[in-house]
């Protein structure tokens, strides 16, 4: 055997890749005594939707109000306490949103609603006019301020660019002191919009100059929002800059320093937790992800992100399914089924080994609490494969585990006892997977829960186990009385046994029940010999039930059977007649 050239070796392609540069190349950031590696996440951030801003303004079919409020609503009900709502002055639709706010009084006094705005007099003003009469809110001010955007967009230079989120702050300020009531509170917020692409030392000194008109104090707060609104470098170095700023900005005491993260690269959310370690106040996204493009980071992902580390994320995320149903009619796209915490498959397994992990995991679980007494709390959640207790989400514990070709005895084994309470013996979880493996081998596909009961009822029960099954199997037990040998001697058993259309009352004697039993069957010419025995009630109370398994050796097979009675003991006859009765067919 040969180990060396194990390794092929990746070949080139013919993509232009000539017309791309480095990121680091483009915008240098150097931070060499970074200290965000070392810090860790404690506390939840303050969190600004913005799903009726960024994200309804992405959608093919953009929320009607009807979908807008309800939107709302489930903001509000989840502890949302910023919401971005529109852009009044470019927007009827969402200029009357904010109006319907005000006449309704939808607002709770506790929740700050925030509108965005450009630099220009007359949106500024429609803008701030959109807002009276609402107990709190805040002006968004935004201007690009990259070297693209003042090439390419707006044929600018620095001092312009500059100059024009000072007179837009200004502007902001003027107006506000001229038509808001005493009674409103009023914030401000400011991004230099593609942050990410700016060079360092202009973002800060843009910031700088919008801070020097609107004086934060220890009552007046600045939110500074440093956009990735292209996503185009690695989550590292967006934390480079955001503690850049956060070390060098003045007044920092008086700033919410703010992460808005687009997902064009697909990190996000990554790129949004660096920047919490980076310095980062406050976090700008959309539910589930959506927004322009590949979306605005998503805020349930980031929330159950910490949920997961045993942080409050200050969101009630207890009913998942509903909140995903909510966002899935307001925006009318669906959330895919493999979207972390809130997709349909995300708490599902279809590997064997994974699926065998699960259901070890959840019975030490199960042992662990009742040891505690109990307590849910007092035992750390370490279940294999599952990062949070779906329970914790609204979810149940019936998909965690799925059946298809991959699956093994784990699976097979895990819903037989959470949907029908079967505890199969370990050789029978091996038997009955290969039995689903023909299955699913033969007809493809995904085998429910009821697939699997169908699937075990026709293998191991009389037909009348489920519906649609056909009748089969030589034998059936009819009648049995069993006379328990006093200490020393045998049972004596009287069965009465159906072979086809024929009955038979055999009497016989054995080492106890089962014995006496295969003694009977032996007369009918049917050689038994019990390797295994295991059972357990499968209900309580008046109408309980019993499931026995036996593991039989027939003619020279070696297969098991299941008996389900009231009687522990019928269970056990039924069990040997289903081996047997398997070993005939």
């Amino acid at each position: 055997m040969k180990t060396e050239g194990f390794h092929n070796q990746q070949t080139a392609t013919t993509m232009p890749i000539g017309k791309y540069r480095s990121f680091l190349d483009v915008n240098p950031v150097c931070l060499p005594d970074r200290q965000w590696p070392d810090k860790r996440i404690t506390k939840a951030p303050r969190w600004l939707s913005t799903d009726l801003r960024d994200g309804n303004q992405a959608l093919i079919e953009p929320m009607d109000p009807a979908r807008k409020r309800m939107m709302f609503e489930l903001l509000v009900k989840m502890g949302f306490k910023e919401i971005e709502v529109g852009f009044p002055a470019a927007s009827q639709a969402d200029l009357d949103f904010c109006r319907w706010l005000v006449e309704e009084s939808a607002v709770p006094e506790d929740v700050t609603i925030s509108v965005l705005t450009q630099s220009r007099p007359e949106i500024i003003h429609k803008t701030i006019d959109a807002l009276q009469g609402l107990p709190r809110a805040t002006v968004h001010l935004y201007n690009a301020t990259s070297p693209v955007f003042r090439r390419v967009v707006f044929h600018n230079d620095r001092e312009a660019t500059k100059q024009l989120a000072v007179c837009g702050t200004q502007e902001i300020v003027a107006y506000m002191e001229k038509v808001l009531g005493d009674d409103m509170v009023a914030g401000f917020e400011y991004s230099p919009e593609i942050f990410v692409d700016t060079e360092l030392d202009f973002a800060l000194e843009v910031c700088e100059a919008v801070m020097d008109v609107w004086q934060p104090a220890a009552d007046r707060e600045i939110v500074l929002n440093l956009p990735t609104t292209v996503e185009r470098c690695t989550p590292n170095v967006y934390a480079d800059q955001i503690e850049y700023m956060s070390r060098n900005l003045s007044r920092r005491e008086y700033i919410a320093l703010s992460a808005h993260n687009h997902n064009d690269r697909g990190t996000g959310i990554a790129t949004a937790e660096l920047a919490m370690l980076a310095g980062a106040d406050r976090i700008e996204g959309c539910l589930f992800g959506q927004g322009e493009r590949t979306g605005n980071v998503d805020l349930v992902t980031m929330a159950l992100n910490l949920f997961s580390q045993g942080v409050d994320p200050q969101l009630d995320l207890s009913d998942i399914d509903r909140v995903r149903r909510t966002v899935e009619h307001c925006t009318s796209m669906d959330v895919p089924p493999r979207t972390p915490y809130g997709g349909d498959l995300v708490y599902t397994s279809f590997s064997g080994s994974h699926q065998d992990a699960i259901k070890k995991g959840f019975a030490d679980r199960q042992e662990r609490v009742a040891d505690a007494g109990g307590d849910e709390l007092a035992v750390p959640w370490e279940v294999p494969y599952l990062p949070i207790d779906p329970k914790d989400v609204g979810r149940t514990y019936e998909a965690v585990v799925r059946v298809n070709s991959q699956s093994g005895k784990g699976g097979v084994a895990y819903l037989m006892s959470t949907t029908r309470h079967f505890d199969l013996p370990r050789r029978m979880q091996i038997e009955l997977s290969r039995i689903v493996q023909r299955y699913t081998d033969q007809y493809g596909g995904e085998v429910t829960a009821d697939d699997l009961w169908q699937i075990f009822a026709d293998e191991y029960l009389p037909f009348t186990s489920a519906q649609g099954l056909k009748p089969w199997g030589r034998f059936r037990l009819l009648a049995t009385t069993v006379t328990a040998g006093d200490e020393g001697e045998q049972s004596v058993l009287t069965a009465t046994i159906a072979d086809g259309d024929e009955e038979h009352t055999l009497a016989s004697r054995g080492n106890g029940p089962i014995d006496a039993f295969v003694s009977a069957l032996s007369q009918l010419g049917i050689e038994v010999r019990v390797l295994d025995y295991a059972e357990h009630a499968l209900s309580e109370g008046g109408d309980a039930t019993a499931a026995a398994y036996v593991e039989c050796e027939v003619n020279g097979q070696v297969l098991w059977g299941c008996g389900v009675d009231p009687s522990t003991m019928r269970a056990s006859f039924k069990a040997v007649i289903s081996a047997v009765n398997r070993a005939l067919r």
